[in-house]
């Protein structure tokens, strides 16, 4: 078993995006029993909150389900617990890589490319959040093809 955490700010817009769109495309795939996913965000401001609407409304508009997602901060057992740590930006990866205590291999940007974050759309319009799902469903396809070579 394959398992993946995404991580964003506070684990409201984007990461939970990519957890439902990731786990959308695993489950088209016929893989939800090989690859275990989960979201976090760096903060714990939202801890315990569902996602933003707008992340709900943009992923509802492709046929995804987010709602009953509750955002949770990253904790150190999942340095232990996750394959792949997938930051959605390079701040939040800067900030997993002070808390991570080993060299986690697989502690990474979401899409991996050092010079492309996913933005933070939550002070942006409805716009930003389109555009977030596009980099998010793109950079998934991407990740579940590494995946499944390796598997």
């Amino acid at each position: 078993m394959t398992s993946v955490l995404f991580v964003c700010l506070g684990n409201i817009c984007r990461s939970p995006l990519a957890e439902g769109v990731f786990r959308d495309a695993v489950h088209k795939a016929g893989l939800t029993d090989h690859i275990h996913i989960d979201s976090a965000g760096t903060g714990a401001w939202h801890a315990g909150n569902p996602p933003d609407p707008r992340s709900i409304e943009v992923a509802a508009k492709y046929g995804i389900d987010i709602s009953r997602q509750r955002a949770r901060q990253v904790i150190a057992e999942d340095f232990n617990r996750f394959d792949l740590i997938l930051a959605m930006d390079t701040e939040n990866l800067e900030t997993l890589y002070s808390r991570s205590q080993l060299d986690h291999p697989g502690l990474r940007l979401f899409l991996n490319d050092p010079a492309k974050n996913v933005p933070d759309p939550y002070y942006g319009g409805e716009d930003g959040f389109e555009q977030v799902y596009q980099l998010i469903d793109q950079g998934s396809h991407a990740l579940l093809t590494t995946i499944t070579k390796h598997m």
